[in-house]
């Protein structure tokens, strides 16, 4: 087995405390983006192992997890995350390995996950309820407790940070999880659940069972006994999760992608812009739900800003991902040639740069050169569709109404950024785009474990990180109590 995380067996499931074989002994094979070659194999977990794995969280809930005080768990989680800073080196390996991201961007994403254990290990005893002035004679509170089991898909982009921000915050509620990540890349998800051993995470409370969508993920979220549901993913699954969560009349926090726009004003700061305006598309080869694949800019300053961003993507290099260069593979040989037929979709635009795949770059590895579009019409499938891909179109507008069209002109709604030095103009265009987040004067793509992150429309709904993730992974219970 040439990749064991944290020395562990990768086509093994951690359920009640032990790691295991799957029931059915099938497993999966994961390929290395960067040269198509087999890393290891993963387990092959099926609806069996998710039904073990969900019995598991539910006699957890009713153990020592149960009995735990909110800052004593907090401890737990808090030791977790220094667990994460210890093995820092080891865990970015994994996920540059796995992913295919830049050595450099798999660090920050060490960095963010244990970040998100120190914030939740920290908020577990500040979730407060309220008094509520009532009639005469009685007291009335409110409390909030966890829903009980929780189901987590995660997709294989980001699989460190998502751990963090969705099971975190359930674990810090008191909940019991099952995480089911994504079959592409589960490698860091499997070292998650070791350290979370070695922290003291009472038996049961976290399982981890790999395997396909339509095998293990489709049993969690249609499991009777899975109390709230967290999917990030596409807009499709997200659709079939949220029909399977329904059966059981159980919440669902869906984060399914955007195409998000940074809209530059004649007035803004172009020099402190560009580094946001390209960064923020092609972070991870583009393939994350925040990415900016929009770029509005007002025409009087339009010609300016493509030829400083087309200098900047002629520049960009992608290679393997421990070498660390601008651009890493896609994840996966089946990622490049859905990003590679939207970019044929673009042979009647004008190309305004491409970056260039550098020419020691394995011919398995999974590469697209990024790609910047000009004049791109609103409509265009480019404009519309969700690439997940190093790819971004430029397109020029006239006034703010027109911007705000554009901008509110797609089926998503997660990200937004306004680029200008006028104030008023900022904070009323704020409130007109329709984005769960939106950036003045910056592009954080959904940065900061401290602000809540969702989105509208195709985008999902629910709201994960900082308190209101705390907030959606508990139920609020009202107790009225008359003594008069």
């Amino acid at each position: 087995m040439s990749v064991r995380p944290l020395n562990i067996d990768p086509r093994h499931c951690l359920i009640d405390g032990r790691w295991q074989a799957c029931q059915s002994g099938q497993t999966l094979e994961l390929k290395n983006p960067s040269d198509g070659t087999l890393l290891c194999e993963i387990a092959r977990g099926s609806a069996q192992d998710i039904y073990a794995a969900v019995d598991a969280a539910t006699r957890a809930l009713d153990g020592p997890w149960s009995t735990l005080t909110a800052f004593e768990r907090g401890r737990i989680l808090a030791k977790i995350g220094q667990l994460v800073l210890e093995n820092a080196d080891e865990l970015a390996r994994l996920e540059a390995l796995d992913v295919g991201k830049p050595l450099t961007q798999a660090k920050a994403d060490v960095t963010a996950l244990a970040r998100y254990m120190e914030f939740y290990g920290g908020a577990a005893d500040k979730v407060h309820g309220t008094t509520i002035p009532y009639l005469d004679g009685y007291t009335v509170y409110t409390l909030r407790e966890p829903h009980g089991v929780t189901g987590h898909i995660i997709p294989w982009n980001y699989p460190m940070q998502i751990i963090g921000r969705s099971v975190g915050a359930a674990l810090a509620m008191g909940n019991a999880a099952v995480l089911k990540p994504a079959e592409e890349a589960c490698l860091t998800a499997l070292a998650f659940g070791e350290l979370a051993r070695r922290a003291g995470l009472p038996d049961g409370v976290l399982n981890v069972v790999p395997g396909l969508g339509a095998e293990a993920g489709a049993a969690l979220s249609a499991h009777k006994s899975v109390h709230h549901i967290s999917f990030t993913g596409s807009v499709n699954v997200g659709k079939l999760i949220q029909h399977s969560a329904a059966e059981n009349v159980v919440p669902v926090t869906l984060e399914l992608g955007g195409k998000s726009p940074q809209l530059v004003f004649e007035d803004a700061n172009i020099e402190a812009a560009l580094p946001f305006l390209v960064n923020a598309g092609i972070q991870n080869a583009g393939q994350t739900c925040s990415a900016s694949s929009r770029i509005l800019v007002q025409r009087s300053r339009y010609d300016e800003v493509l030829d400083a961003m087309a200098k900047r993507y002629a520049a960009l290099k992608a290679g393997p991902a421990l070498e660390d260069h601008d651009v890493g593979p896609l994840v996966s040989s089946r990622q490049k040639e859905i990003v590679e037929s939207f970019i044929v979709k673009g042979h009647d635009l004008e190309c305004a740069a491409r970056g260039k795949i550098i020419d020691s770059a394995p011919e398995g590895g999974a590469y697209v050169a990024p790609a910047l579009f000009a004049n791109v019409p609103s409509d265009h499938s480019l404009a519309q569709d969700e690439i997940f891909g190093p790819v971004q179109v430029v397109i020029p507008f006239d006034d703010e109404d027109e911007a705000i069209a554009i901008a509110n002109g797609t089926d998503f709604g997660l990200v937004a950024s306004v680029w200008s030095e006028n104030g008023a103009r900022q904070m009323c265009l704020a409130k007109r785009l329709r984005a769960g987040q939106v950036f003045l004067n910056n592009y954080g793509a959904g940065g900061g474990v401290e602000l809540p992150f969702g989105g509208t429309g195709l985008s999902g709904h629910g709201r994960e990180k900082g308190f209101e993730a705390l907030y959606g992974f508990s139920t609020l219970k009202t107790v009225a109590a008359r003594h008069g």
